[in-house]
């Protein structure tokens, strides 16, 4: 059973085993691991295919040759491989996760924090400042939720993403619609040029994606502004 809020970690985790060596995640990785999770690539896929690139490279890889694997688009044809037999193996079978799972990590308090805190970082937003407000609201509305709930109850963790990622999108389109002409061009060059070593080990439609959550990661931190999705929310 995959663990919801472990994705993003335990992907990173394996990239840094099989390299060797501890290198942190780009803005690129991160939008990469976005587009599978919200694609429902497994875990297991993305774990077996990180695991069957690294093994393809190193049995071509001469003696003593000291280059590495620097990103993980070099995975993701591989990962897309994994996620298909996985799916092929699974036809006719019926699968469940259960997101709200004791051992989550999604606790009441916690979760209520994480809305609490993205609404704080909104209010002092300088752009897009009515979908902020709106935004902010909202995100005080769901803590409210989550507060009156039974802290015995679990929550429906699935229902708040859903809610977290219309949100998202509607900030995004917000911001998109706010900011300079130069500033988004300069974004797109720097994602194309991020995406150049790699854009025969994806797909057209998984380039468009990663740009898009690219993009999107660069403008949000542009503004200083907060990720509402519970993948971001606080592990302390």
């Amino acid at each position: 059973m995959q663990n919801y809020f472990n994705y993003f970690t335990e992907i990173e985790e394996r990239f840094q085993q099989r390299r060797g060596s501890l290198l942190l995640l780009s803005t690129l990785d991160w939008a990469l691991i976005e587009t599978w999770q919200e694609a429902g690539v497994p875990l297991e896929a993305a774990l077996r295919g990180i695991d069957a690139a690294f093994d393809k490279y190193e049995s071509r890889s001469h003696p003593g040759h000291k280059r590495k694997i620097n990103g993980l688009a070099w995975c993701a044809q591989a990962i897309m491989e994994a996620a298909e037999e996985l799916r092929e193996a699974a036809a006719g079978a019926s699968t469940t996760t259960n997101y709200a799972s004791s051992e989550s990590g999604f606790e009441h308090e916690r979760v209520a924090a994480h809305l609490e805190a993205a609404a704080t970082a909104l209010q002092g937003a300088s752009v897009a400042t009515e979908v902020c407000a709106a935004t902010v609201n909202r995100l005080i509305e769901l803590a409210a939720e989550v507060r009156a709930a039974d802290p015995k109850s679990q929550l429906d963790t699935e229902s708040f993403e859903r809610n977290l990622t219309v949100l998202e999108e509607k900030l995004f389109n917000a911001l998109t619609s706010a900011a300079p002409e130069d500033l988004l061009i300069a974004l797109k060059e720097h994602a194309a040029r991020e995406l150049a070593p790699y854009r025969s080990r994806m797909g057209a439609v998984q380039l468009r994606q990663v740009e898009h959550q690219f993009v999107q990661k660069q403008l949000l931190a542009h503004y200083n502004l907060p990720r509402l999705s519970l993948f971001y929310m606080s592990q302390q």
